[in-house]
């Protein structure tokens, strides 16, 4: 039933329906604005604004009601579980800074500690561990190791064909330096321990800094400081021992004495023409340290004698060097290796036994190179100095030098570019030219001649390219290897040259070699020696001692002609030089070929012995050998990782990343 009040609203004009609505209405809105007074109003956060303004302020926002004037309570309106603006961090506490006052007085926090990685020294044995007999692997030594001991501290230097004392001992005579040529143990007494590094050793010195400085401690010997402190070769500073850059010859440095040799000989271009030096007598190898800046490299070369430590000191400056001696054999390197070869008070008598040493030199110094003498008889006008310098110039003649020049200490000779002065000599002068049976590359333990190698008739080896040109240019030399190949020499040559070149862009892009600590590094079977050549087209910053296996063709001379060094050696015996001064060892299907000659344990502790700690090694071999690989490593101490070659998982070779860390017994 309807009310008789809705039925009179119902049936009343629609004017009056307006007004009644609109009265209602206002009568709400006063009564609702008027309660709302004491309650408190809605506000709306957002944390982030659409303004595109780059320059509006980045704080978070608050808009409200139109009664945005009033107080609020916020903390009353928002869930307890929002997430709030962070607030701004308190301010760093004040860090008190450590540094080392400079040369300048004022505090400086470029500072080298020196010190290992602590993750890279490890506690060690003192004693080598063996397997049981029932052990599955024998490294081809009829028992397994576990782990090899360390050697006694005193070892912490030896070289084991130079230190042999029981064989220097027997040796029938002395006198023409026979000591200090290669007396290598017999087979089953070699090294058989680790060699353990002095007390204090530091990680080296980096290049280029470490041509001015090494740490004391890692050769802490001052027989030349004591010796040579006068003539701006090296002294002492605290932990450190400093190179001045001097020598006995060049008190004021070498980089005056190289611009003294170019200005007496224009035709002397240092990183053009000439590329590859021999250093002889080296001393603390200056003089090579500063060609390095010219685009030179020398091989510095100094025997073990009094003055020891001399190429000790050279590599761990990071310069190429190498134990050797003028004695009674040949030097390790090819005929025509050296563009120029030096000597400056090298304390070698040229002309002894007809003249057989200057003969040596002969041998290895390129047709048309340079031989520079800085000694006392060139410049000092005492009778028995004087004789010599007459013996010398006599001797020169009749090998066909040509006497260039004669400048304040220095003297230079330049070798003939054929043999046509050699044919016009007289009958019967000597010294002889030497028997066309004779290979003036073959090296590996061959007696010293007193003959004259004749030049390749063909011209080979005389006519090479400048530096950088010659790096990638197949020389003549190429086609006198002795290769079992069907191919062309010069498509294998450039085949092993783009090999190597794409793996090192793989290592330095995967592997990051340009962050690796790389300096003296060694190619344990150097090939033509496309491994370092790589190296020099990716801009690394090292040098590399190109290693020919007699165990394989005689590659070297390609190696020179291309602007490279390197020498012979057989893996199955120890390298001439001091432990600790390679920093990466790079082994490429070589130990799968020399286990069938010597033990695979063997090789792998020659290579500890010259590897610094903190260094690498990697073997590139087959699949089938690399279980010994890796357990031998272990033995050793080194952390190892099986890596893929750049074919993938199913190749049959591999990559055995070693690293090696500092051992404490």
């Amino acid at each position: 039933m309807k009310s008789p009040m809705a039925g009179d609203f119902l049936r009343a004009p629609l004017a009056v329906k307006i007004v009644a609505f609109f009265l209602i209405g206002v009568t709400f809105f006063y009564f609702g604005k008027h309660w709302s007074d004491g309650y408190q109003q809605l506000v709306f956060f957002t944390t982030q604004r659409s303004d595109p303004d780059p320059n509006a302020n980045p704080n978070p926002v608050v808009s409200t009601s139109p009664n945005y004037a009033k107080s609020f309570d916020l903390s009353a309106l928002i869930d307890r579980n929002a997430t709030l603006p962070e607030k701004a961090p308190p301010p760093p506490e004040l860090i008190e800074k450590m540094g080392v006052v400079n040369e300048n007085g004022t505090m400086s926090d470029e500072f080298e500690v020196g010190g290992l990685d602590p993750g890279m020294v490890e506690q060690w044995v003192n004693e080598t561990q063996v397997e049981d007999e029932g052990s599955s692997s024998s490294y081809n030594l009829g028992f397994a190791i576990k782990k090899f001991g360390l050697c006694p501290r005193e070892m912490s230097e030896y070289i084991p064909c130079l230190d042999n004392e029981d064989a220097i001992r027997k040796l029938p005579s002395t006198e023409k330096g026979e000591r200090f040529e290669r007396h290598c143990p017999e087979k089953g007494q070699g090294l058989n321990c680790l060699i353990p590094a002095p007390r204090g050793y530091r990680t080296p010195i980096p290049w280029p800094r470490s041509r001015d400085e090494v740490w004391y401690n890692n050769v802490p010997h001052t027989r030349l400081v004591e010796d040579k402190g006068g003539q701006n070769w090296i002294s002492r500073d605290n932990d450190k021992f400093k190179f001045p850059g001097g020598g006995t010859q060049f008190i004021h440095g070498a980089n005056e004495y190289l611009d003294h040799i170019a200005k007496m000989i224009p035709d002397i271009t240092f990183g053009k023409h000439i590329r590859v030096v021999l250093d002889v007598g080296c001393g603390v190898a200056s003089f090579g340290a500063y060609l390095l800046s010219r685009n030179v490299v020398a091989m510095s070369v100094a025997p073990k004698d009094v003055h020891e430590n001399q190429i000790q000191f050279a590599l761990e400056r990071g310069v190429p060097a190498m134990a050797a001696a003028f004695a009674t054999r040949r030097l390790l390197y090819p005929s025509q290796a050296f563009d120029l070869i030096h000597c400056s008070r090298c304390r070698i008598n040229w002309t002894r036994d007809d003249g057989i040493l200057l003969l040596e030199v002969n041998r290895m110094l390129r047709a048309g190179g340079y031989f520079v003498w800085a000694a006392q008889p060139v410049y000092k006008h005492e009778e028995v100095l004087e004789e010599q310098w007459e013996e010398m110039l006599n001797l020169t003649t009749r090998l066909c030098w040509k006497f260039l020049k004669k400048d304040g200490y220095i003297a230079i000779w330049q070798k003939p570019t054929n043999n046509i002065c050699y044919l016009d000599r007289e009958a019967g002068t000597k010294p002889p030219m030497c028997d066309l049976s004779d290979d003036p590359d073959n090296v590996w333990y061959v007696d010293l001649k007193t003959c004259i190698s004749e030049l390749p008739k063909n011209g080979y080896g005389a006519n090479v390219s400048e530096w950088p040109a010659r790096l990638h240019t197949p020389p003549d030399r190429l086609q006198s290897i002795k290769l079992d190949a069907f191919s062309s020499r010069a498509e294998l040559f450039r085949a092993e040259s783009k090999y190597w070149n794409d793996i090192i862009a793989s290592y330095v892009r995967a592997l990051h070699w340009k962050k690796m600590r790389l300096r003296n590094v060694m190619d344990m079977r150097a090939g033509f020696g496309g491994f370092a050549a790589a190296l020099i087209d990716h801009n690394l910053d090292c040098w590399v001692m190109n290693v020919v296996p007699v165990s394989g063709p005689n590659t070297l001379p390609v190696i020179y002609d291309r602007g490279l060094i390197g020498v012979m050696h057989d893996w199955c015996e120890a390298f001439d030089t001091y432990p600790r001064t390679y920093d990466l060892l790079h082994a490429a299907n070589l130990l799968s070929v020399e286990r069938k000659r010597c033990n695979i344990s063997t090789i792998m502790l020659e290579m500890d012995r010259i590897l610094r700690p903190g260094g690498r090694v990697y073997i590139r071999d087959s699949l089938e050998i690399m279980d010994d690989l890796q357990e031998v490593a272990k033995a050793i101490g080194w952390h190892v990782m099986l890596r893929d070659t750049e074919e993938g998982p199913h190749a049959s070779y591999r990559v055995l990343v070693c690293d090696k860390h500092l051992l404490r017994g």
